[in-house]
């Protein structure tokens, strides 16, 4: 019973992420039908909230509500991909690793740990500057850095999954490498590949919104992150403008914990469910 009930808590946390997450890519994807006014468009600055302007304008005269719902479109392209990127590799060379075993095994884990000495962030930072600001710079640069994480989990998960019965009964009957991997391997791998996209998302959101906010995004793709740099370069924060800088802010942090909600701890959901 209180296996079920801590499931169930579980299960209604991982409803809430879900939610989030939902209606963010509403947002996203319906940006056009929600904004009230052009992104582009350009009226009074520093306007405060107002009937108008819900949210006020920004130092150019742009409505700011609608420019937040518009950035919404960037930052989660930006953390999918990214996303996206470092789990295949992540993912790919994990499964490798804990599959073959031996040489393969200390390559992927010895370059793995060169990876996580190197501080992540600065390293980020100095590649998005010399790359020049882009948005597609930012999702290689996140992308192609964090998927140690990743490939050490999965790793983990395969050498548990390569002495199981039905993997050594597939061999057995003639199963080849990439038959067992496709078929047995990554499908018994795919709770936790999922948990870690969704992690690998939201990091890749707030590493986004980190270099975006030292001046490294793309000023023609605007990102939550790149909001709260202007508000910050252009007198947003000198003159206590609030509803410029403290939106951007609260959705990444409102979409953020969507994504680790979901992601919350897949093992004991799944030990629940066999109960």
């Amino acid at each position: 019973m209180e296996m079920a009930r801590d499931f169930l808590a579980h299960s209604r946390l991982q409803l809430i992420g879900l939610f989030i997450l939902i209606l963010f890519l509403a947002v996203a994807i319906f940006a056009p039908l929600i904004a009230p006014h052009d992104p582009e468009e350009s009226k009074t600055p520093y306007q405060p909230p107002n009937q108008e302007h819900r949210l006020g304008t920004n130092d150019i005269g742009q409505d700011i509500l609608s420019e937040l719902i518009y950035a919404s479109r960037v930052s989660l392209t930006i953390g999918f991909l990214a996303g996206l990127i470092s789990v295949l590799i992540g993912a790919t060379l994990g499964m490798l690793a804990g599959y073959y075993r031996g040489i393969v095994e200390e390559m992927v884990m010895a370059t793995g740990d060169v990876v996580l000495l190197i501080p992540g962030l600065p390293l980020m930072i100095i590649l998005a500057a010399y790359l020049s600001p882009s948005m597609w710079n930012i999702v290689l640069v996140v992308g192609l850095l964090w998927w140690c994480s990743t490939a050490r989990v999965v790793h983990s998960r395969v050498l548990q999954l390569r002495e199981m019965p039905f993997v050594e009964a597939a061999r057995a009957l003639g199963g080849g490498d990439l038959y067992i991997i496709f078929h047995h391997i990554l499908i018994n791998s795919k709770e936790v590949i999922y948990a870690k996209f969704a992690l690998a998302v939201a990091s890749a959101m707030l590493t986004e919104a980190s270099l975006s906010f030292l001046g490294l995004g793309d000023p023609l793709n605007i990102s939550w992150g790149e909001m709260i740099h202007f508000a910050f370069s252009r007198g947003g924060f000198a003159n206590d403008m609030w509803w410029w800088y403290l939106p951007p802010g609260l959705m990444i942090c409102a979409c953020v914990l969507g994504f680790v909600l979901i992601a919350m701890d897949p093992e004991r959901s799944q030990k629940a469910q066999e109960l």
